[in-house]
Parts: structure tokens; C-alpha cells; sequence
């Protein structure tokens, strides 16, 4: 990984935090992403400081908001020739019902609607660099949930678990149909399951529910961008390093079809707004 250009959002904290610092060790180019500056900029020492490693590069963007999502790919394209692999990490879990400046639900706006759009921006740097690699962060949340059409900004209903969970299970269609549309294209796209890690969002969620190191879960990205063999997998589902198969909801093709269009559909109405 020596040379690769490795980005992975939400690594100012927990998973993507020590992700980033392993990367880091390796002798990559890491670009960290994270909302708040002070904390990025302390995040960004620690990591130059404990990995030895000055190639690195820290990028602002609050993920509740599009226009800054799109300001992030913008800044990534003035400052890289190239992106081999992209970590989609970043994630929130929210008691109340809150919604983003761009009217959706903000679980379901910064856990998929962001690295959606995200994503799409900076498919031509990664398809540039190929073979490159994007990688989603679901979780197993996702099984036992389905999406209501009807009511996915959960204003006629709204529990903190099921929207997370439902936010995890669009990374997954989000996951499967973009592998269809990359085929051929050299870049290659996977999601897992990281393990229930003890992160602060754990924590702040459930209380002291424990939960393994912080290390497990990086250690399970680490495994999709460099393990022997695994160049060779685009749209599955990796549950401790090995394929799973994922619920049968998110597996459904014409599902993952009208979901891609309507987040389109959505990302497109917010960009219209800020211009």
C-alpha cells in the first residue's frame, strides 16, 4: 500500500480514525476527512506523530450538508492526481428526528446520501487510477429491515435503530447495483461488516454494551484494500474477512435499481437548491 492514495471519511474518530493510522504505518498517502477542524488538525498530528508518516492531507466537510459534500470532491480533485482506493466509513446514529439543511432525515443523509453522492463525484479520479477500489461500511444492522418508499425520511415514524439499520441496508443496494455499473471499469466496490466495535458511537447509542477494539474493525477494511485475492471481488459482502451473503431485501435487483434512481433524484433536488 506504499504508494497508494487511500481516503477514508469519518477518520477523525473510531474506526476510520485507527484505519487511517494503519494505512498510515504502511507508508500510504492517507487523506482524512472529518467535520470539526480543530479536531481533524489533532487528529492529524497524532496520526503523523505515531505513524512517522508526513504524507498525509486532512479535508473538512459536515456530511449533513450536500453542498459540502460536493465542495469535498472538489478539493480532493485540486489536490490529487490520483485515488486508489476510497473508504466510505463516515456514519452517525441519532436518537431524535433531525433533518439536514437540505430536508432530509440526517441519519439517512450523512450514512448514505453523502457517500452516494460522494462517491459518484470522484468515480473518475478512482476510474483514472485503476485498478482502485471503493469500500463501503454497512453492518449486519441491516438485516430484518426494509425500506418504506413511502416514508424513508421517517417523518410518520421514526426509531434511532431502525433508521440506522435502514441506512445500513442502503449501503448495501448503493454497494450492489454501483458494482454492476463498474464492471469492467478497473475500480472495484465491497461492503462489510466491521464487527460491533467500541467506538464512541456505540457507546453514545447503547450505553456501556462493550464491543471489540477499535483495531478489529480497522483491520477488517484493511482486509478488503490488500489482502491477496481480494482485488478479484466487486459487489459482496464480507462479514470477518470472508464473503457473506447479505438479507434477501437488499439482494433484490429491482430494488437496488429504483433506489440508485431516487437517490439520484435526491441528490440532484439539493443541488439545485444551493445554486
Amino acid at each position: 500500500m506504499k504508494n497508494n492514495v487511500i481516503l477514508v471519511t469519518g477518520s477523525t474518530d473510531g474506526i476510520g480514525k485507527q484505519t487511517a493510522l494503519e494505512l498510515a504505518r504502511t507508508g500510504a498517502k492517507v487523506l482524512l476527512h472529518g467535520r470539526n477542524p480543530a479536531r481533524g488538525n489533532a487528529v492529524l498530528d497524532e496520526i503523523k506523530e505515531h505513524s512517522k508518516n508526513e504524507n498525509l492531507r486532512l479535508f473538512i466537510a459536515d456530511f449533513a450538508s450536500l453542498s459540502q459534500v460536493r465542495r469535498f470532491a472538489e478539493k480532493v480533485y485540486d489536490n490529487e492526481e490520483r485515488l486508489d482506493v476510497l473508504v466510505n466509513n463516515a456514519g452517525i446514529y441519532m436518537r431524535d428526528r433531525q433533518l439536514t439543511e437540505d430536508g432530509f432525515e440526517t441519519t439517512f443523509a450523512v450514512n448514505h446520501l453523502a457517500p452516494f453522492l460522494l462517491t459518484n463525484l470522484l468515480l473518475d479520479l478512482l476510474k483514472k487510477s485503476a485498478p482502485a477500489r471503493i469500500i463501503n461500511v454497512s453492518s449486519m444492522a441491516h438485516e430484518g429491515v426494509r425500506l418504506d418508499f413511502d416514508d424513508l425520511q421517517g417523518k410518520k415514524r421514526y426509531a434511532p435503530y431502525d433508521a440506522y439499520s435502514k441506512s445500513k441496508l442502503a449501503n448495501l443496494l448503493f454497494t450492489y447495483e454501483l458494482a454492476r455499473r463498474l464492471d469492467n471499469s478497473g475500480v472495484t466496490v465491497n461492503a462489510l461488516h466491521p464487527g460491533v466495535i467500541a467506538t464512541k458511537m456505540l457507546r453514545s447509542s447503547f450505553g456501556s454494551f462493550g464491543g471489540q477494539p477499535v483495531k478489529e474493525g480497522a483491520a477488517r477494511i484493511a482486509y478488503l484494500i490488500d489482502a491477496p485475492g481480494t482485488e478479484k471481488f466487486s459487489g459482496k459482502y464480507f462479514v470477518n474477512d470472508k464473503e457473506q451473503k447479505s438479507s434477501s431485501i437488499s439482494l433484490d435487483v429491482k430494488l437496488q435499481q429504483k433506489f440508485w434512481k431516487l437517490s439520484e433524484e435526491m441528490v440532484g433536488r439539493s443541488a439545485e437548491k444551493t445554486n
